[in-house]
């Protein structure tokens, strides 16, 4: 895997992937309140979410589960002083669909954190990872005077 990252100006960079995708980086707090993009960390903190998501979604679909959405909301604190790493994390998981299982919801959202998510692991071994979950149904709306 490859990756490049260029300085703009002042506090700015562009990343690209080796895949050729190009994110904006700016500091975590702008001089002028505004930032060009998310921090790194932010972006450390947004690609943990993104790799469990995938592995949930992905072990669901392979369990034919009809799955419809996922959303991981991720709040973290980080050390006080440098290097300021992650010392807790938590994933809260928003899963939707048809009759979802929840015990498979519940095993998929395990599995990825503690076996398959790559990105997760390497935050455990400085943060604290919690996760919880809901299941939101979203079956066939009913007409109104149905």
């Amino acid at each position: 895997m490859k990756a490049r990252v260029k300085w703009v100006e002042e506090r700015t960079f562009v990343g690209e992937s080796g895949s050729g995708h190009k994110v904006v980086l700016g500091p975590a707090h702008g001089p002028d309140g505004k930032t060009p993009g998310p921090s790194p960390m932010e972006l450390v903190l947004i690609g943990t979410g993104g790799c469990s998501a995938y592995d949930v979604v992905h072990i669901l679909e392979k369990g034919r589960e009809a799955v419809e959405d996922c959303v991981v909301e991720l709040d973290a604190d980080r050390a006080q002083t440098d290097p300021k790493v992650f010392t807790r994390i938590h994933m809260h998981f928003i899963v939707k669909g048809r009759a979802l299982s929840h015990d498979k919801v519940k095993r998929a959202i395990d599995l990825s954190i503690e076996k398959y998510c790559s990105a997760s692991a390497m935050m455990a071994k400085t943060a604290t990872i919690t996760h919880d979950f809901e299941v939101v149904e979203t079956g066939p709306s009913r007409a109104v005077g149905q």
